[in-house]
């Protein structure tokens, strides 16, 4: 009876995950053109997929997402869309990151457009029903590593700009990692990730500075961070890397490492063990104050 009802959860929960609403609205991160676009097709023009939630529950809680892929690819359904429309189904905002790619782009430019996503969704909270200090960054794979970039390499914004995008602050206000690449320095580096974002050769002061277990500070933003202990993609030793960091630090850090499952899992559906990581996801963030309290 308990694996039939188990069963059935699932179903229900990966039917939701795919529904969905509406086509969700996509939207040039910069409409005039990308600062070092290196032409002009759809790969060199990042772009913010909006998804937001219907019906009476709203948490106030907007999430920035990056899929991963290597830094070569995108993997838009399982890390994006699928995780979306999950996210609204608890109430939360989401806004699919389509950020650029190596090895045609280098960093800084994938930084730089996770930053101006973070920009733009706290810029416009109030048309997205949502508040500017509860805005969120996710990532899967490489895109945790753009994830925990960005929430370790950020700024204030600049007040003045002429750009009204521009002017908020690009810190996240918490973070979700999920199987992320985190270490570029130790044997646990995922070296094609490294290669498409830094080049075969690069400088190692550049190496470490994105080695982001040695970036984090007291300022780095709360992060829960989900691995599977059998991921020989990227080795759960780069979560806990980062979530050791974050202790010591001082930054409010949850960790889950299941024992099976591999890389690339996404809301796992098909397995119900770890399926249950959106659950803990959503205890996370109701006891941070992310989700609606009425719910």
């Amino acid at each position: 009876m308990l694996e039939a009802v188990t069963l059935l959860f699932l179903s229900a929960g990966a039917i939701l995950a795919q529904r969905g609403g509406p086509a969700p609205k996509v939207e040039l991160l910069w409409p005039d053109g990308a600062p070092g676009a290196l032409g002009s097709e759809d790969a060199d023009k990042p772009t913010l997929s909006i998804h937001l939630p219907r019906g009476p529950r709203k948490a106030n809680s907007g999430v920035v997402m990056c899929p991963g892929g290597g830094y070569r690819g995108l993997a838009v359904d399982h890390e994006g869309t699928q995780i979306a429309n999950w996210l609204n189904s608890q109430g939360i905002a989401a806004f699919v990151l389509k950020y650029r790619l190596g090895p045609k782009y280098r960093h800084p430019v994938e930084l730089g457009d996770a930053q101006r996503a973070i920009r733009v969704v706290r810029a416009r909270a109030a048309e997205f029903g949502i508040s500017p200090d509860k805005i969120g960054i996710m990532g899967f794979s490489a895109g945790g590593h753009l994830a925990s970039t960005a929430s370790t390499h950020f700024d204030a914004g600049n007040p003045n700009a002429s750009d009204p995008m521009d002017r908020p602050g690009s810190r996240p206000d918490f973070a979700i990692l999920c199987y992320a690449v985190i270490s570029f320095t130790t044997d646990y580096v995922h070296k094609g990730s490294r290669s498409a974002l830094l080049g075969d050769n690069p400088d190692p002061g550049l190496v470490r500075l994105l080695s982001n277990e040695l970036q984090v500070t007291r300022q780095t933003p709360p992060t829960f961070l989900f691995h599977t202990n059998a991921d020989t993609g990227v080795p759960p030793e780069n979560s806990v890397l980062y979530y050791m960091a974050l202790r010591k630090a001082g930054v409010p850090a949850e960790l889950h490492i299941y024992e099976t499952g591999p890389h690339g899992v996404g809301l796992a559906w098909s397995d119900a063990v770890l399926a249950s990581w959106p659950a803990r996801l959503s205890d996370w963030m109701r006891g941070r104050g992310l989700l609606d309290p009425a719910k």
